[in-house]
């Protein structure tokens, strides 16, 4: 996660918490390359909420497909932890752009290590405040 103010990315945060039961589906872990062996030892997500929760609480949260995934990650694994759903506003690339993450920085030059999740946090961030500029 990033946080942006004044169109500069002021604050970044990358840490794994671990799922329940410690469980990947395969294809995500293809994905991202990131398995139960890197999170055995990681905290829960209701360990780590009060540092995740500022950067959400009250702010414009910027994702790429964060409807199709992102979102509703987010409060399903809130709800499993009971913890309340916060008050913010949810943006998504894809919508504005219409384009996949990877094509998106290819054209605008902006660097990705794709699946990486702060290298996609500061690609969103940075795709978010040139939007603003077409």
């Amino acid at each position: 996660m990033v946080r942006v103010e004044n169109g500069i990315i002021i604050k970044e945060i990358s840490l794994l918490t671990q799922p329940p039961g410690n469980f990947y589906w395969s294809r995500f872990t293809e994905i991202h390359g990131i398995s139960s062996l890197q999170t055995v030892t990681a905290p829960v997500f209701d360990q780590v909420w009060h540092i995740i929760r500022p950067y959400i609480e009250n702010q414009n949260v910027v994702a790429h497909n964060g409807f199709g995934f992102d979102f509703p990650v987010l409060e399903k694994t809130l709800d499993y932890y009971n913890l309340l759903i916060p008050n913010f506003n949810k943006i998504c690339t894809y919508k504005i752009y219409k384009s996949n993450l990877a094509n998106l920085c290819k054209e605008h030059q902006i660097f990705l290590n794709h699946h990486d999740a702060l290298s996609d946090a500061k690609a969103c961030a940075e795709l978010y405040l040139r939007s603003f500029n077409t």
